[in-house]
């Protein structure tokens, strides 16, 4: 299994001195991939009463400016977008935004992508949030002909591309895509569109039966479920890493290919969230996973 660590945005703030050494002592200690959530905004409490999740008061930096800077400060370590929000960005642009990362960090891009929950966001960027699903699917085969191709020609529902591309285009012509989300019409995709998914739930019997729904559109799409990723999140706020080999070893046993660290509520510093994964990467290693 790869080992990842996430970007703790809320902690690190804006200082990119910060930034840069969080980056490269992750990249030091080992860890295979640096992975960045994305919001673009943050809705306001004071109107909104009992409002659950992220807020205007939360710091999120934009995930391709912030891997464009991480590129230029890494020279091995994989970056992943986990998850951004789709659709409720244009199509061709994020193509294009997602090439010039890949290109500035030399094929190390894996854009990890989900429909989002947060209505907010999607009337202030002027995008549906009813057809967010539907909308998604339909980007998946956009951007990757958009990356294939030097000129492309699509009409879909959302999209018309007459005779047009994006210059320059991923180091490999494409970019690993993965869906998080657990819906059924989302674990459909993943199956069907997906190099990897990305789950938010123990494992157990929920999460065999999501599994089984993901390698039956695979079969049906002629795809080899094999080949579809699993990566898992341990944030160290519920307990250590060794605290939480249970959870990882269920997950491997079933089939998942990359964990990840997350420390955010763990440090107030940068140095203490490095010293955290410092401690992560040495349970990892004992592990020998």
């Amino acid at each position: 299994m790869r080992l990842g660590a996430i970007f703790p945005h809320n902690e690190i703030g804006a200082d990119p001195e910060a930034m840069k050494i969080w980056a490269t002592a992750v990249e030091d200690l080992g860890y295979h991939h640096i992975m960045a959530f994305d919001h673009v905004l943050g809705a306001g409490t004071a109107s909104r009463p009992g409002w659950r999740g992220y807020t205007s008061a939360d710091s999120f930096h934009e995930v391709f400016v912030l891997f464009g800077y991480l590129a230029g400060l890494t020279t091995s370590t994989e970056l992943v977008t986990g998850v951004l929000v789709l659709p409720q960005r244009q199509t061709a642009l994020v193509a294009k935004q997602a090439a010039e990362v890949d290109i500035l960090s030399k094929g190390r891009l894996r854009l990890g992508i989900g429909v989002g929950w947060n209505d907010v966001e999607y009337e202030a960027l002027g995008q549906d949030f009813t057809t967010r699903g539907r909308r998604a699917e339909e980007q998946v085969e956009v951007l990757r002909a958009l990356w294939a191709h030097p000129e492309i020609t699509f009409q879909g529902r959302w999209h018309t591309i007459r005779e047009a591309g994006i210059n320059p285009r991923p180091v490999r012509g494409h970019i690993p895509v993965w869906f998080g989300g657990h819906s059924h019409a989302t674990l459909r995709r993943v199956g069907r569109q997906g190099d990897g998914w990305l789950p938010l739930i123990e494992p157990g019997p929920q999460a065999e039966g999501m599994l089984r729904h993901i390698h039956q559109a695979a079969q049906e799409a002629g795809r080899n479920p094999r080949h579809i990723g699993i990566e898992i999140k341990v944030s160290l706020s519920a307990g250590s890493l060794d605290s939480r080999l249970s959870y990882v070893h269920h997950w491997r046993e079933l089939g998942a290919t990359h964990v990840t660290i997350e420390t955010h509520g763990m440090g107030r510093t940068v140095h203490e969230h490095i010293a955290m994964l410092e401690e992560a990467a040495k349970t990892y290693q004992r592990q020998s996973w």
